[in-house]
Parts: structure tokens; sequence; C-alpha cells
């Protein structure tokens, strides 16, 4: 696709990423989706936010093709003045040589610093299965020692890797983390039209726990009147318990603008009786008040509670890290 089709009057205007994707060569197209080659000057990304406790993050993707409808990375490819967000799910854009760059790049990373993959955009997404990026950083981290790593995924996909994962695992800190946020089939393709079933998800967690890896689930985000029941948390904290699963975490929904461009017209198609609540609730705020935070971080206590999981430990570790509610803690 040519790219002022992409970007139409852009000229000379575009600098930096904006620049480069605008130049973009398309790879395969197909149901509304389009891949296209991104060079990079770096793949190895420092993290800012005190929301969350990682201090890197590895993206092998921009864009995601599962196309969550509460997904806040949408943002992301507003960097490449793209401002529609359905973009991010309709053109994903392929890293090119992000494994050799991590290989210059981990050097700056310092002892006790942590690297999480899937941050933004998931690894493990239908472009994984034809590109291997994601693939091609693992066996570049399985020449290393003494990191701190961190998976993020919605797929089962991640299955494919369990050798790499193992060995990465023998010299390193290893989490992988599993995304559920329902065990309701179609609940969740509603929220998450294009990724795996959640029962293929909880079925990963039970093989990557079997494999001897540190997994476990994030029930990140929880939605308010749609998935933050009891009901539906306890289901998901009793099923982790059940496929072997360490952990399981939770943080509620925070809708930037750009995610809230997608979101609310969802919710009013969808759940229409729930629109004018939420439009008042994240008026002028992306975050929840810390009541309804706290609110969620109780229950999850009780219902860890309930079903005999200790938040944070691993297999073969002594007693478990105290963690707060509010950070994502992947080790």
């Amino acid at each position: 696709m040519p790219s002022d089709t992409l970007f139409p009057d852009s000229g000379s205007r575009l600098v930096g990423i904006a620049r480069l994707a605008s130049h973009a060569e398309t790879i395969r197209q197909g149901h509304e989706v389009e891949y296209f080659t991104l060079p990079v000057h770096s793949v190895l990304s420092r993290c800012k936010s005190t929301r969350v406790s990682f201090n890197w993050t590895i993206n092998p993707y921009r864009g995601c093709e599962f196309a969550c409808k509460y997904c806040y990375a949408r943002y992301t490819h507003e960097f490449m003045e793209m401002r529609n967000g359905v973009d991010f799910e309709q053109k994903i854009y392929v890293k090119q040589h992000a494994a050799e760059l991590l290989g210059q790049e981990l050097r700056r990373v310092k002892p006790g610093e942590s690297i999480v993959i899937g941050a933004a955009t998931d690894p493990f997404q239908p472009a994984e299965r034809r590109y291997e990026v994601t693939r091609a950083i693992l066996e570049e981290l399985s020449r290393h020692k003494g990191l701190h790593l961190g998976i993020i995924t919605k797929s089962n996909l991640v299955l494919r890797d369990i050798d790499l994962l193992r060995e990465i695992a023998k010299n390193n800190r290893l989490g992988v983390t599993l995304t559920i946020t329902t065990l309701d089939v179609d609940l969740a393709r509603l929220l998450e039209p294009r990724a795996p079933r959640p029962d293929l998800r909880i079925e990963a967690v039970r093989q990557l726990a079997d494999a001897g890896l540190h997994t476990g689930v994030s029930a990140c985000p929880v939605i308010p009147a749609i998935t933050d029941s009891p009901k539906n948390l306890g289901s998901l904290v009793q099923a982790t318990v059940g496929a072997g699963g360490h952990y399981i975490f939770a943080n509620p929904l925070f809708l930037k603008p750009c995610s809230a461009a997608v979101f609310i017209p969802f919710l009013e198609k969808e759940f229409p009786s729930l629109a004018a609540s939420y439009r008042e609730r994240y008026k002028n705020r992306a975050f929840l008040p810390k009541s309804y935070q706290q609110r969620i971080a109780q229950l999850m206590t009780r219902l860890r509670q309930k079903y005999g999981l200790i938040t944070g430990m691993r297999p073969t570790e002594g007693p478990p890290i105290r963690q707060s509610e509010t950070q994502m803690r992947l080790f």
C-alpha cells in the first residue's frame, strides 16, 4: 500500500518513527488486517511509569490484532500520526532486526532491573506465527544470564516456545503471565474479539506450570459492572489454582482518550445501560477512584485466601513476596 494512502498530504512534516511508518512496505493483507515492516533503532524501552514495577519493556510488534475493546495501548499508534483508534488493530508493524538490536542493548540493563515483553502489544499475536520476531528475541535472551524477565500474553501460542522458556529460566528469573479477564466465552469474544478462548489460555497456564515455569494470570483490566463481580473473579482465581498457576493479580480498567473513543461506542452497542455511567466515571480522568481500586484489591485478597493461592511465590523459593495490588509484578 502506498504511503500516501496511510498518510495523505503528509509531505515532509513527519519525523522519527512516523516518517519510518509512512514508508513501510505491506507484507501481507487479510480480514482487514495489514502487516508492515518497521525499521527500528531500538527495541528496549525504559518504562517511566510509577504504576508498574518493571524497568524496561520490549514490544516485538506495533499494534495488536487481538482488538481488545478496552486496550490502553492504542495511543502508541499516535506516535506514528495514526489517530484512528481502530488502526491499532488493523495495521500491524513488524519490527525488523529486533533480536540483533536487543543483543546490543542489554548492556543498558543494570543488575536487578526487570524487563517485560508484551506490556503494550501482544508478543504472541497472529503475526508471530509467520514472522517469529518474539521467538528470535527469546533466542537472544537464552544466551544471557542474571536477567529478570516477564512475558504477558493472551495467546496459547506461547506454548510453542516452552523449550526456549525453560532454557531462559535456567539462568534468569522468568515469569510468564496469561491475561484472562473472564472465563465466559461469549463475553470474552465481545471484549477480546480475536484473542484465543479463555479455556485455551488456562490450559496454557497448566502446561507452562507442568514444564516447571513460574506462571500465573493477569485479570487486568477489571471492568466495572462487567467483569468485577465476585463470581467472575472467583472463577478466575479457582481456575488459576486448578491449572497450577503461582499467582493472579487484577487492576481496574483505565481509559485514555484514544481508548475511550473505541470503548464507549462499544458499550453503547453491547451494554447500553452502562454507557452513561462510564462517561461520568471517566470524565476528565483515565483512572477510577482509589476507593474502587481498594475494593478490587480487597476482593482479590479474600479470593486468593479462599482458594489457597499465595501471590508472588516462586515454585522453588522460600517465603512469598509481599506485593501491592496496584502494581504489576511478574517475578
